[in-house]
């Protein structure tokens, strides 16, 4: 059986909305909008922001996301003021064994590995 896609579900914590918006100022794209899930996408990345607030959940989930370069990822969400605007954590990049990553702890708690291969 041939796998064609995963889409985790993403908890948002207490402010959905605030969490849409910081994953379009990320660059991802709603594809659909059912009211408590959202379907979001980039480049063939996918997940589903739930409308879902548990911490403890949320601050054991990790997501590994491919990018090109996490020197330039970083300073584009350093530029746009995103830690300062949406209460966010954002890591200097380091250099890991499987690439160079920027972590990112989003609003619910989720930490996300931006890693450059």
């Amino acid at each position: 059986m041939k796998f064609l896609s995963l889409a985790p579900f993403v908890p948002s914590g207490s402010d959905f909305d605030a969490s849409k918006q910081l994953f379009q100022e990320l660059g991802f794209n709603i594809g659909w909008d059912a009211g408590d899930y959202v379907g979001f996408e980039k480049d063939g990345c996918n997940f589903i922001l739930q409308k879902f607030d548990n911490e403890p959940f949320a601050q054991n989930f990790m997501l590994s996301v491919g990018i090109e370069n996490a020197d330039d990822f970083r300073k584009e969400v350093a530029d746009k003021q995103l830690p300062e605007r949406f209460g966010i954590k954002l890591s200097q990049p380091i250099d890991q064994p499987y690439g160079r990553e920027v972590n990112i702890i989003d609003i619910a708690g989720v930490c996300w590995h931006f890693v450059q291969s």
